[in-house]
């Protein structure tokens, strides 16, 4: 069933408009769609693995010998996807085939790669899971300034009990895998559960948890006064310290404030979810589901423009895979090549795989149902899916497949085609830093160049910086 956006509460509007102008300006754009006519903004998912994604299992089976023999050569090419049969791991996006675009090439050796990337593919820069390695914002977040949203950013992760980023917290919210700015983790949500009782808690049908957010309000106000208070009282480093405390807390305050003024539309989109995705336990492709459930209601209630989701980490104990129900699989056995269960490891691979490809249909086609303006939502939307670290388990960064989908507004001219760049070292071959330049500067951002170059391209006299020039829209 199609739903509308500007189903709004117009009380909402009418207390926003009494404190003036300013006020109303922060609300989401889309919100004020009946009062004034306004481009949607534009959204961006982000739905990263770990463990790999081999480069062959993008490749249609239906490809000519031509065609086979340029792609074993890592040789420039572009096929029209429609003339073409996907791999069955894709299978599921075959209704989404005009929005489709299989992207090839890519290289990222200037990030870490290996077992795990921390905030490498994000931010194209070498990173750990030391604070002090965050260089700057990775790109979702640079993505997100273009984009305002009450919340900004959403960080959804199927985190890893060893290994990655936090250790040990599948249901809690931990360190995440994107950054807000130099030495600025992200936090990401563990569980949906959690994430929806965080995200969605202004208007919680349960009375703890209203007068839980009632407290936290007061207590944020009292903080607030009380920092400001001691601004006078000290100089130096500590006022420094103190003012960008205060003004953490400010934001914070203003953040909530916005996203009071979108009640009815929360109530209207809070997601009902189903009893397993709100347990402690669940199979790793319940948690998958579940999250995205809550990115497509925040998604659709305007709560953010751009959400990061880890959908998996190699550090990851997978249960819930088709034909291994009862096993908990190691994603780094997998890796390596090992048979689970009489399964194959590159059969498990796969199966991963079109699972998440099936949630990539679940979010494609409910966008396509939500109208906005004269089309849908997903018309103002670019999904990517990638792996964390490169092409295989131990990757050196040679390449970073993508698959990607994009709507009919979208800034770049890329859809329902197999695109491969030149491989590594070839004449005019890209990099992540290119890629990501590319889509910052089809939305607003004209930086020059994102993230770092890879000194390894030197001696092949590439040149590494600005954007893919016949992706953008002429």
């Amino acid at each position: 069933m199609t739903t509308t956006r500007r189903q709004f509460n117009t009380q909402a509007l009418l207390g926003a408009a009494l404190t003036g102008t300013g006020a109303l300006s922060l609300l989401p754009q889309h919100l004020l769609a009946a009062s004034a006519p306004a481009r949607p903004p534009m959204r961006f998912i982000f739905l990263h693995r770990g463990n790999g994604l081999f480069p062959h299992v993008l490749v249609p089976p239906t490809f000519s010998k031509e065609l086979k023999d340029k792609e074993q050569q890592k040789a420039a090419y572009e096929v029209d996807l429609e003339q073409h049969e996907l791999p069955t791991w894709l299978a599921p996006l075959s209704a989404h085939k005009e929005n489709l675009t299989l992207l090839q090439g890519l290289s990222g050796k200037m990030c870490t790669t290996g077992h795990h990337s921390w905030c490498s593919s994000l931010g194209v820069f070498k990173a750990n899971e030391r604070v002090s390695s965050i260089r700057w914002a990775t790109v979702d977040f640079e993505l997100a300034k273009l984009f305002p949203s009450p919340l900004e950013h959403i960080e959804l992760a199927c985190f890893p009990l060893d290994g990655g980023n936090p250790r040990g917290s599948l249901n809690g919210i931990a360190q995440g895998f994107s950054a807000r700015g130099p030495q600025q983790p992200n936090y990401a949500f563990g569980s949906p559960k959690v994430a929806l009782q965080e995200l969605f808690k202004s208007v919680s049908t349960s009375a703890d948890e209203r007068i839980r957010y009632q407290l936290e309000r007061k207590v944020l106000d009292f903080v607030s006064r009380n920092e400001e208070s001691r601004l006078g009282s000290v100089n130096g480093a500590e006022q420094a310290k103190i003012k960008r405390y205060s003004e953490a807390v400010d934001a914070i305050q203003e953040r909530n404030r916005q996203v009071d003024l979108m009640t009815d539309v929360l109530r209207q989109h809070t997601p009902q979810l189903a009893e397993k995705y709100l347990k402690d336990e669940m199979t790793t492709l319940d948690r998958q589901a579940g999250h995205v459930e809550v990115l497509l209601a925040a998604l659709i209630s305007g709560l953010t423009n751009v959400v990061a989701f880890t959908i998996d980490e190699l550090g990851h104990h997978y249960t819930g895979i088709p034909g291994l129900e009862s096993e908990k699989v190691n994603m780094h056995d997998v890796g390596h090549g090992k048979t689970i269960g009489g399964v194959a490891a590159e059969e498990i691979r796969a199966r991963c795989e079109q699972y998440h490809m099936t949630l990539v249909d679940r979010i494609v086609t409910r966008l396509k149902g939500v109208r906005e303006g004269n089309g849908t939502m997903f018309d103002n939307t670019m999904i990517l899916y990638f792996p964390d670290s490169g092409e295989t388990h131990h990757s050196h960064g040679v390449e970073f497949p993508f698959v990607v989908l994009t709507g009919r507004n979208s800034p770049l001219d890329i859809a329902r085609r197999y695109i491969r760049l030149p491989g590594y070292g070839l004449p005019g071959h890209k990099t992540l830093g290119n890629w990501y330049t590319t889509i910052l500067n089809a939305t607003g951002n004209p930086t020059p160049h994102y993230g770092d170059l890879d000194a390894g391209l030197a001696k092949f006299n590439i040149n590494q910086k600005g954007p893919i020039e016949s992706f953008l829209r002429s």
